[in-house]
């Protein structure tokens, strides 16, 4: 059967991998974000997001990450929801895209904060070395896997048993 000139044909959805992908590296940054801000910031107190000052700055540097966090969060998971909603979601390039961003914070606060930038160490009056390498190492392994997902998720074909989200 032949479409007659001038009917407008309804294209399907058009899934959307680099944008699968970057927003649920937001998620994944956030997510970590918050993990490290709740657990080792509030729940354990080992440090605060800038511990070269006063505790009062401590505790406003912990607020302004938590603000960025959850700001993070929510722009997102609205993101997020724009993409399923337009049938939208390329769901393994979104896998791929939270283990990125979630190894890339850890990695970035590991090595950038923690040591070149010097705004705080994971803990203090101990050796921070199997600390560092702990916390090092779990980023790496959490952007290896991103990658690996990153990979395999570029090499499908369309149809290869893509659903949009």
């Amino acid at each position: 059967m032949t479409a007659s000139v001038g009917q407008d044909t309804v294209p399907g959805p058009r899934v959307e991998a680099r944008r699968s992908m970057a927003v649920c590296a937001l998620i994944g940054a956030a997510v970590t974000a918050a993990v490290d801000e709740i657990v080792f910031h509030q729940i354990l107190g080992w440090h605060h997001f800038y511990d070269r000052a006063t505790t009062r700055a401590g505790l406003l540097s912990d607020g302004l990450l938590h603000t960025a966090e959850v700001l993070a969060l929510c722009a997102g998971f609205f993101l997020y929801a724009d993409l399923r909603r337009r049938r939208a979601l390329a769901v393994p390039h979104a896998w791929a895209g939270l283990l990125l961003g979630m190894g890339a914070f850890q990695l970035f606060d590991g090595v950038v904060d923690h040591k070149l930038l010097r705004l705080h160490q994971i803990r203090y009056g101990v050796d921070v070395t199997p600390y560092d390498v702990a916390w090092n190492l779990a980023g790496l392994l959490l952007l290896l896997a991103g990658t690996g997902l990153a990979v395999r998720a570029a090499r499908r074909r369309p149809g290869d048993g893509e659903r949009p989200g």
